[in-house]
């Protein structure tokens, strides 16, 4: 099996408004895949019919070689969200131990000692997760999506309001997580200049996908202006390129 993720002509409507059309692509074993386009482009549809949240108007999704509504074993997928207020409910903020043990799955190996050893953030174990620094808690997070040892990991925007000493460490361990951990990676991200460097394929979709293969390729052709329209050059400066 090396086809992680499977879509073939999926279309999304919500009302009477196309949201996705007729996107198709694969997803491999092993690849780091970003996901660029404008607000509204539909990333975060595409993700959330990925991770089953979401049922296509049309087309053919298959995860894990399985149709989509017949796939049970969501511990094989990992997810990871923006940093909210999501775990300081009330007057019982929650330590970065219940943050991961909330997720954890019976029968799964991983104790939450040994996934927050792969963030680097073990010493935190017993600290309140929202007073942690907006690096650490993004890294808790992280390994929240982890603690199932998933085979795929999708993040969406993972690095917003993080500083940029911090997104360059974020960037370093999931290049690790990628590379040693032979962990499948989805990074839907914004930054066109950083996730260009970092993943092995892009993905750039505005409704209908663009462009899909290497960044180099990507950033040589004129997909911007098909990505963006007249916005292209002001992102080309923007981003030095």
């Amino acid at each position: 099996m090396n086809n992680i993720v499977s879509l073939q002509n999926i279309s999304f409507k919500y009302r009477d408004e196309l949201i996705l059309d007729s996107i198709s692509l694969e997803i491999k074993k092993g690849d780091y895949v970003g996901i660029i386009g404008p607000n509204g482009g539909g990333k975060t549809t595409l993700i959330k019919i990925m991770l089953g949240l979401l049922q296509p108007f049309s087309g053919k999704t298959q995860i894990f070689d399985n149709e989509l509504k017949k796939f049970k074993d969501w511990s094989k997928i990992g997810y990871v969200s923006q940093r909210s207020g999501l775990f300081k409910s009330g007057n019982f903020p929650l330590t970065v131990f219940e943050v991961l043990e909330m997720a954890q799955q019976q029968g799964k190996k991983n104790t939450v000692e040994e996934t927050l050893k792969i963030v680097e953030m073990q010493e935190h174990i017993n600290k309140i997760f929202f007073n942690l620094s907006a690096g650490q808690q993004q890294r808790i997070l992280i390994a929240r999506g982890l603690i199932n040892q998933p085979e795929l990991l999708i993040l969406d925007e993972p690095t917003v309001g993080i500083d940029s000493q911090s997104q360059e460490n974020f960037y370093e361990l999931l290049c690790y997580l990628n590379t040693k951990l032979k962990i499948t990676l989805v990074l839907v991200s914004h930054d066109i200049d950083v996730i260009a460097k970092e993943v092995t394929t892009l993905a750039s979709i505005n409704q209908k996908l663009i462009y899909y293969g290497p960044p180099k390729d990507f950033i040589k052709g004129d997909y911007l202006e098909l990505l963006y329209g007249k916005n292209r050059r002001h992102l080309l400066h923007e981003h030095g390129h």
